[in-house]
């Protein structure tokens, strides 16, 4: 079965950390771009951050740049969101996403048709 699983998600203080990660099922990430989407109540889905299988290029959304952190392990499918100093504005539902097949392409290219189900982020005092 071909899926995506995310974890790490939780409650945070403000300017507290939280570790994300995304592992493959049934598939290899190797060649294939991995986007981080977030998604808060009332509010359109957005573009977080993107690493793609080619020279490893990272790509962040300005809201997250100098906090967040995108990283790739191949070896155990996985590829992780490090997020400090989080904030109020933050929370949200964050989900991965993958291409269905290993083009090598940039992420401004791909098309994210795998997704993973999602875990929930609330930054709060």
């Amino acid at each position: 079965q071909v899926q995506l699983v995310e974890s790490g998600g939780g409650l945070v203080q403000p300017g507290g950390s939280l570790r994300l990660s995304c592992t493959a099922s049934g598939f290899t990430l190797d060649y294939r771009a991995v986007g981080w989407f977030r998604q808060a109540p009332g509010k359109e889905r957005e573009v977080v951050s993107c690493i793609s299988s080619t020279h490893g290029s990272l790509a962040y959304a300005d809201f997250v740049k100098g906090r967040f952190t995108i990283s790739k392990d191949n070896a155990k499918k996985t590829v992780y969101l490090q997020m400090n100093s989080l904030k109020p504005e933050d929370t949200a539902v964050y989900y991965c996403a993958t291409e269905d097949e290993a083009t090598g392409w940039s992420c401004l290219a791909v098309t994210f048709a795998t997704w993973g189900q999602g875990t929930q982020v609330t930054v709060s005092s």
